[in-house]
């Protein structure tokens, strides 16, 4: 199926854009810029080996999250059969909730309404939510066209059947029985069970497609926004806190790869993009930190722009996608034990990544 090798392709466009057009986009001055932090002084060098150390503990963090799932055909307990893989991917929307709603819109909305920008138009129009928005309704046409397109090119094609197959049909769905007694009567056609399996498959890899490209512009910019800080003060909490943070991700992240039975080609390439995404956000950071300012009015519009885009994505891919989705699963919804530890895991899920908003 060609959708990954497109939106892998499409994501990597856009990474590549950030990485060459955030650099221009960060030099405007403001005086805001240097009245902030003055109570804590600079130090450049302390401040590179918590970089260095960051760049190293995120990358593993991620990598771990993310194989994790991956891992299930070798651990029983994380195969996508299993009720424990219900609870961790429970677990996992519950943080890219939070994620969502805790970490990402609050700090679009502080961008978006910093006094650093003009009355106008920022102080005027609640930007944050009108791109939250528009960006959910963009991720929901994107879901909806892409699997409506991939489920007519594959349930619309036309049977070809010549005349002899014809004639043939019922003795070969008659032999078929005999040979093959699990699968049922054929005539030459899939059977329902058959093409909700495969709407099914194609549904998911396009959830896990558009919420790696969710979670990687949200990466890059925290990786840049890391990257350029210069206080130890500021880094010695994110190193920990975005280490958990993308490791809980990465399971969210890692579940729905899992259940899309990519190929191992496929699987690799979206588990290592996800895993350096951040790293690279740093090490672009550290490139532009002496002419990076924070609170320069274009580079406060372009993050707060690309984190309510972010927030837009994954509040809707972690509501729809992932838990809707499970939730009114008949399965779940015929054990009141695997109700109360999906609802339970959610509800850990989002506390901890909460908890976490404290230092990141």
């Amino acid at each position: 199926m060609a959708t990954a090798p497109t939106l892998c392709i499409t994501a990597t466009n856009l990474l590549i854009l950030l990485i060459f057009f955030l650099p221009s986009l960060v030099l405007s001055d403001c005086s805001c810029d240097e009245a902030e932090h003055s109570d804590h002084p600079i130090n450049g060098g302390e401040s590179l080996k918590y970089k260095l150390a960051a760049i190293a503990s995120i990358l593993v963090a991620g990598a771990a999250g993310v194989s994790i799932p991956l891992l299930g055909k070798k651990v029983p307990a994380l195969n996508p059969e299993n009720h424990i893989f219900f609870m961790i991917k429970a677990f996992a929307a519950g943080v890219i909730l939070a994620t969502g709603f805790i970490h990402i819109l609050p700090e679009a909305f502080e961008r978006l309404t910093s006094p650093c920008l003009g009355e106008n138009p920022w102080g005027k129009f609640p930007f944050t939510g009108l791109v939250a928005m528009m960006s959910a309704i963009g991720t929901l046409m994107v879901d909806t066209f892409a699997t409506g397109y991939y489920k007519r090119q594959h349930f619309s094609k036309p049977k070809q059947v010549t005349a002899d197959e014809e004639r043939g049909q019922e003795h070969a769905g008659h032999v078929h029985v005999h040979t093959h007694a699990t699968h049922g009567h054929a005539h030459g056609s899939a059977s329902p069970s058959d093409e909700e399996s495969l709407s099914d498959l194609i549904r998911r890899r396009i959830v896990s497609q558009v919420l790696e490209l969710g979670i990687v512009v949200h990466s890059v910019i925290i990786g840049v926004s890391l990257g350029a800080s210069q206080r130890p003060e500021t880094i010695k909490p994110l190193l920990a806190a975005l280490s958990f943070h993308q490791f809980f991700e990465g399971l969210g992240l890692g579940g729905c790869i899992s259940q899309a039975k990519f190929r191992f080609s496929t699987m690799a390439m979206m588990v290592l993009f996800f895993s350096v995404t951040t790293p690279v956000g740093i090490v672009l950071g550290i490139g532009i930190s002496r002419i990076y300012h924070e609170n320069g009015p274009t580079a406060l519009i372009v993050e707060g722009v690309f984190d309510a885009a972010s927030a837009g994505i994954l509040i809707y891919m972690a509501l729809v996608d992932l838990l809707a989705a499970d939730f009114m699963n008949p399965r779940l919804q015929n054990s009141l034990r695997l109700q109360l530890g999906a609802n339970i895991s959610l509800l850990l899920g989002t506390g901890c990544m909460s908890f976490l908003a404290k230092w990141a």
